[in-house]
This record gives structure tokens, C-alpha cells and sequence, in this order.
């Protein structure tokens, strides 16, 4: 994945925007863009003012303040020309269960006064991208959770948008539809698509986002490429130590460039050389570790902690 050229306008701009309810701040003057032919992600806790930005990217709640254009064009002035070039794949599949898989299609393709003749092969074409030719005249109640999202991202490219917004797109499915999923979405990036994702998957920011924000409580708190994060915010390796004995966190204090975070049960031990942690660590015995890469979750952790948002 590589990002697109600076030199190319922003897709979609924000300046110091906001959004309230009543006197509740929900998202508070955020500033972001968005460049053509990337995927962007906004990551973040419940609550931390995703949906909401999303929404105003749709042109569906009015800004409180600050300023926000998609292909140059103020929002939410512009909200039905800019929506019939976007494509919206929503947290739930809000599929017509009366309908079945084509019949979806060409209901949606309506919509954008699609003539017929452009419609029933682009259908043909968007079924086979997500693998659903055979389940064509299939009613909706008897496809798979798996099956029903895969239709429900070929409803948003139904329009050949330009920009894709995934809200959540891979949430409840099993691996195998996840990672189909996930390279269905690299080729439309192949082809020039711009993506706007939200998700709690960090493994699926991390494979898909050219750049991402992090968001908590209507905030940015940090920007980048998913591996530049990592390595600005955490060292190399995570050692996790789980019920470590009385004493361990105290011993392993002094150690040049080693970060301890006790969570819970566990000690977590963040460190560029985690073979000497290791090896310390057999030399004690009777102690159970988990050794892995430094992650995006960690970075997320660290940046809208442990405790729970609800």
C-alpha cells in the first residue's frame, strides 16, 4: 500500500471541527485529511466521536463548528452530490430480507438512477468480486452473517464510488470472510478507491490503513502510519509475564530501556532487546511469559488505556 502522492488535493478536509450535543462535546475541532487512493482509519474507544465524524462526512449531522469538505465541496451544503459519489458500507447489514441478493442490487442501483443496461452487468461483476454468483436469486434470511456482508459492501460499490466509507466491516465474522474481506478491499485500493474505515480490529488497521487517527473522548490523540506509531510509542517487543511472583516488577526495575506496566494479573515488560529479558527470566524459572512483536493495540492501549468505555 502505498500513499498517495502529497502533492494531490485532500479528498476530504477537516479544520478544527466539532460537535455538539446540546452542551455535551462529542467531537472537539479535530483537524484531518484525507488523501485520494489511500485508506484512512479512525480508531477508537465507544464514545470517542467516530460515528459522529462519519456522520458528518455523509452530510447526515451538521457541524457545530470548524470546517469540512469532501472533493473540495463544503459539508453539509454538498451532502447529495457528494453521497452520490461516496459508497456507505454501515455497521449492520441493512439488507431487504423481502429480496433476494440481485434483487438488492438493482433496488439500490435504482437509487442513483442507474440505467439498466449499465446496472445488470455491473451486478454480474460486483457478485463475482465478493464471491456470490451462485447465491444470486438467493433470499436474504438464508445467507450467512458472513454472506449477508459481502453483499452488503457490493450494495456500496454499486454506484462506482469514489470514496468507500467501512463502518466496523468486519465485526462477528470468522476469519476465512475476514481475510477475503480484507483483500477485496486492497484491490479496490489497487484500483484507485479512496477508504475511510472505523474498526476495533487492530491487526485489520494495521494490514489496510496507509494512515490512521486515534480518537478518545471527541479528540485526535495521535496521527500516522500504523508501524510509525509502533515504533514512536512502544519498543520493539512485549513480554507479557502472567501472575508474576511478589518482588519481579521491583527486580526488574533498573533495566536499561525496559518498561514495565503491571495490568491485572499480568506484568507487561515493553523492550528493544527481549532476549536478555528472556533469558532472565528462564534463569528465575516457574514463570509463564508470552513473547510477541509490538502491535498497534499496544499503541492504542497506551494512548486511551485499559479501563473499560461504555
Amino acid at each position: 500500500m502505498a500513499a498517495a502522492p502529497e502533492t494531490l488535493a485532500p479528498l476530504v478536509a477537516a479544520e478544527r471541527l466539532a460537535k455538539h450535543f446540546g452542551t455535551r462535546p462529542v467531537v472537539r475541532e479535530i483537524d484531518f485529511a484525507i488523501a485520494p487512493g489511500q485508506c484512512f482509519g479512525f480508531l477508537g474507544p465507544n464514545g470517542a466521536g467516530k460515528t459522529t465524524t462519519l456522520r458528518m462526512l455523509l452530510g447526515l449531522s451538521p457541524p457545530s463548528g470548524g470546517t469540512l469538505t469532501v472533493f473540495g465541496q463544503p459539508m453539509p451544503d454538498a451532502g447529495r452530490t457528494v453521497r452520490a459519489r461516496m459508497g456507505v458500507v454501515p455497521q449492520a447489514d441493512n439488507l431487504d430480507p423481502d429480496f433476494t441478493v440481485v434483487e438488492n442490487l438493482i433496488t439500490y442501483g435504482s437509487y442513483f438512477g442507474l440505467d439498466e443496461a449499465v446496472l445488470r452487468p455491473r451486478i454480474q461483476e460486483l457478485l463475482a468480486f465478493v464471491e456470490l454468483t451462485d447465491r444470486a436469486d438467493t433470499k436474504i434470511d438464508t445467507l450467512s452473517g458472513g454472506m449477508k456482508r459481502r453483499l452488503t459492501i457490493a450494495r456500496a460499490l454499486i454506484n462506482d464510488p469514489e470514496l468507500v466509507i467501512l463502518d466496523e466491516p468486519t465485526t462477528g465474522l470468522d476469519p476465512q470472510v475476514r481475510h477475503l474481506i480484507w483483500a477485496r478491499l486492497r484491490e479496490l485500493l489497487k484500483r484507485g478507491k479512496t477508504l475511510i474505515l472505523t474498526t476495533h480490529y487492530m491487526e485489520e488497521a494495521e494490514r489496510l490503513c496507509d494512515e490512521l487517527v486515534i480518537m478518545d473522548q471527541g479528540r485526535i490523540l495521535e496521527r500516522g502510519a500504523p508501524r510509525t506509531l509502533v515504533d514512536k510509542h512502544v519498543p520493539g517487543d512485549v513480554v507479557e509475564v502472567r501472575q508474576p511472583p511478589a518482588g519481579l516488577a521491583e527486580e526488574l526495575s533498573g533495566e536499561t530501556g525496559l518498561e514495565l506496566e503491571p495490568v491485572g494479573e499480568s506484568l507487561y515488560a515493553y523492550t528493544r532487546d527481549a532476549h536478555a529479558l528472556i533469558e532472565r527470566l528462564d534463569a528465575r524459572g516457574g514463570l509463564t511469559y508470552l513473547h510477541r512483536p509490538a502491535s498497534l493495540e499496544d499503541v492504542f492501549l497506551r494512548l486511551t488505556g485499559r479501563e473499560l468505555h461504555e
